[in-house]
């Protein structure tokens, strides 16, 4: 057995060593037992968000660092090798303002739209990621919001919603996104209908009700991808939090002309954590698929704080526990501010690039992930997996060449001692405090 070690505190972070054995002061042993024959959902991957915030920070830096950002994320022998990711179509928040590519307002024919924005620096920052990564990348394309002029409210920010006169616009522009970014060498995976279709924001954000969101897809969006050779791109509703997503899942798929287009439900963490709600969807629609499609640590950029890892974990671990078949990070990198963000919403990201200095940070979360996105590969089978210890947290795969991934996390200030029962034998060991542990069965 490998075992590849994270330790709040010390220079382990995705490092290859040993568990320490128990010993007596560690109280009573964990079982943590792993059934591979008992197989669950297949993996599509892990991965973040390609963002304008993310490009230009990176494109800030020298080209050697460039390049080592991209190792850590998409190089799958030296870094995680990342499979799944996410764009914005149009401008988001972590953007250095709002923009549209439809911004001629009344073009109801698209004559004028173009994504001359995104070929200044995101689509360069993508093809380089594809340069480095040995699988094609699955990409993920959302909308904050429509052009402003399509809208109730008239601007991208502050919510309102989508005028019902522009609905087969607005669907010609996924048409047209696919399309361009096709164009470039840049395939796209799937869409979804809107980024937290329930949130006013001061940043670029636009309001959808369960009916407006299944309506779109039925008579619109879904309908629009298959007229132009596009129906094998995935569609993806709610892409909010986990407190909703099984109301909107019932209203959309309760209608079967919109529940024909769409792939699945996406959902993010901010809020009450709401697991049970990931698990009550695909109890409810086990046709459909789930998947994570954004988290970070609000709040400012969060220097070297361990936290920002546990929280990562155990998200990944919860999720993954309940059918989700992929988990998308937000911005795969800010600057040393959290940034930028045109309205000031700065955040952390795994790496933060110091643009003043020309050099990178990687915060726990980076290696958190890693304990999954560097050893569960695409294909694999999310495999039966229980501890008789809440504290002892863990998830296991079986992946496509048939080696076993367990991956353990300890967010308790005392090491656990625990026994991992396989069909092939038993190991003790101990999992240190503030830890996390994969362990890679052959």
């Amino acid at each position: 057995m490998r075992t590849f070690l994270t330790v709040h505190g010390t220079e382990l972070r995705l490092t290859p060593a040993q568990l320490p054995p128990c010993t007596p002061e560690m109280g009573s042993t964990a079982s943590l037992w792993v059934e591979p024959s008992k197989t669950f959902q297949i993996m599509e991957g892990f991965g973040g968000a390609f963002t304008e915030a993310a490009a230009h920070s990176w494109m800030k830096l020298s080209p050697p660092q460039r390049d080592a950002v991209m190792k850590a994320y998409f190089d799958p022998v030296e870094g995680h090798g990342y499979t799944f990711c996410r764009v914005h179509m149009n401008s988001c928040d972590f953007a250095h303002g709002n923009y549209a590519h439809a911004a001629t307002p009344g073009d109801l024919s698209l004559a004028h739209f173009s994504i001359e924005r995104d070929e200044q620096a995101l689509l360069p920052f993508i093809l380089a990621a594809q340069s480095v990564a040995r699988s094609p990348i699955k990409i993920l394309a959302s909308p904050w919001s429509p052009p402003a002029w399509m809208k109730s409210n008239g601007q991208m920010n502050h919510g309102g919603h989508l005028l019902p006169e522009h609905r087969d616009a607005w669907a010609q522009c996924y048409v047209r996104f696919i399309q361009a970014y096709a164009q470039h060498g840049v395939p796209i995976w799937g869409v979804s209908v809107q980024n937290e279709p329930m949130a006013v924001q001061r940043w670029d954000s636009c309001i959808y009700s369960a009916e407006e969101e299944r309506d779109f897809v039925r008579d619109y969006l879904g309908p629009q991808l298959e007229a132009a050779g596009l129906g094998d791109v995935k569609i993806i509703i709610w892409d909010h939090n986990r407190d909703l997503m099984v109301e909107r899942a019932g209203t959309v798929y309760a209608d079967p002309g919109a529940a024909k287009y769409i792939w699945g439900t996406g959902f993010h963490w901010y809020g009450e954590d709401h697991f049970d709600h990931v698990q009550l969807v695909h109890d409810a629609w086990p046709d459909k698929q789930l998947l994570f499609t954004e988290g970070c640590q609000e709040g400012g950029p969060h220097h070297d704080s361990w936290d920002l890892g546990e929280r990562y974990a155990r998200s990944m671990i919860n999720d993954i526990s309940r059918w989700t078949v992929g988990w998308i990070d937000w911005n795969l990198l800010l600057d040393q501010h959290g940034g930028p963000n045109h309205v000031g919403n700065y955040c952390s990201a795994p790496i933060l690039a110091h643009t003043d200095h020309d050099s990178f940070d990687l915060q726990s979360s980076y290696h958190y992930i890693g304990h999954f996105a560097r050893f569960v590969q695409s294909g694999a089978r999310r495999i039966l997996c229980a501890s008789t210890r809440e504290a002892l947290e863990a998830t296991a795969f079986v992946n496509p060449d048939g080696g076993v991934v367990v991956v353990a996390m300890n967010r308790t200030e005392q090491a656990l001692a625990f026994t991992l029962t396989t069909p092939v034998g038993a190991h003790q060991a101990a999992l240190p405090a503030r830890s996390i542990a994969t362990l890679l069965l052959p």
